[in-house]
């Protein structure tokens, strides 16, 4: 219950800093992301993201999402899956590490200085494409849009494009996506997100009176439906779903999951041989079969798993 008003107190903090010369007002610098990921104790990015090891995502690939939520909620936290989406590429799973921004109801006065700020920076084009130029290989864009829909579409395929150039990934967008054939045009840009509409988004000062939103945000905590993102955390997105993993937890998932498979192969192996009946199998195990499951050994049931469909 603490972290709330701390959380609270560190975006006034930024706020008010005349050392945080950021353009949006709410971005953790690398320092605070170091604080607010104290759990990490690995290599980080040059932002201050937690980054999990390319090694530990390649093997999240196969997780299920049943799997990680275990893990995930035994650890304690319970806020951290969403659903609900309409999936790019839905055959396909998303991994990677967040990159994540937040979007406002739109407010001219306060978009006129965050682009000030961005412009003097040397920040090109509109807002929406900042966080864009911001992404690493294997990020994941993770946008909380309020799940705007007409006139709100901030991604279509030119943003699409130079977000997959960066990060060979999708996104996780919480509003509308445009341009949606082009979208589903490139291969491997899968993505889960709210909604698709035709229009354009309203995002600029310009637009005065028809601003729709304002981006307030970048490498901030989000909220994706009823889930707590933190930048760095990883995103494993598969069967309609997303689950954001604590960084400091995602060995253990992949570990996890790589034992349940292992259990799994070497009782339906049982099975087929007759050695052990279903209800000895899909209960719990006996001393006997774990001690054979554990003379078998991990190499064995492996090279079960290969061959098996």
């Amino acid at each position: 219950m603490r972290t709330f008003p701390r959380m609270a107190l560190l975006m006034l903090t930024v706020l008010a800093s005349p050392s945080a010369a950021l353009a949006q007002p709410g971005v953790l610098t690398s320092a605070q992301l170091v604080e607010y990921t104290p759990d990490w104790t690995g290599d980080r990015l040059p932002d201050g993201r937690p980054k999990v090891p390319d090694a530990i995502l390649d093997r999240m690939a196969k997780v299920t999402l049943e799997e990680a939520w275990a893990v995930v909620t035994q650890a304690g936290f319970s806020h951290q899956y969403a659903d609900g989406w309409l999936s790019i590429h839905p055959d396909q799973v998303l991994v990677g590490r967040a990159l994540t921004s937040q979007w406002l109801p739109g407010r001219p006065d306060i978009l006129e200085v965050i682009e000030g700020k961005g412009k003097a920076q040397g920040r090109i084009g509109d807002t929406n494409a900042w966080p864009v130029d911001m992404l690493q290989r294997r990020d994941v864009y993770v946008s909380d849009h309020f799940g705007l829909k007409q006139n709100g579409p901030s991604v279509g395929d030119n943003v699409a494009n130079a977000i997959f150039a960066r990060s060979g990934n999708g996104i996780v967008y919480d509003g509308a996506i445009r341009d949606i054939n082009g979208l589903e045009a490139i291969a491997g840009f899968t993505s889960f997100v709210r909604a698709y509409d035709p229009s354009h988004h309203l995002g600029a000062s310009r637009t005065g009176a028809r601003l729709n939103s304002t981006m307030i945000g970048i490498n901030v905590p989000i909220r994706i439906g009823g889930a707590f993102v933190m930048p760095g955390d990883v995103v494993l997105g598969r069967n309609g779903g997303v689950i954001f993993i604590p960084p400091q937890l995602a060995e253990r998932v992949v570990q996890a999951s790589e034992l349940t498979r292992l259990r799994d192969t070497f009782g339906i192996a049982r099975l087929r041989t007759g050695t052990y009946t279903a209800g000895q199998i899909d209960g719990r195990w006996s001393e006997a079969i774990e001690a054979d499951f554990t003379a078998v050994g991990r190499a064995e049931v492996e090279e079960i798993l290969k061959k098996r469909p």
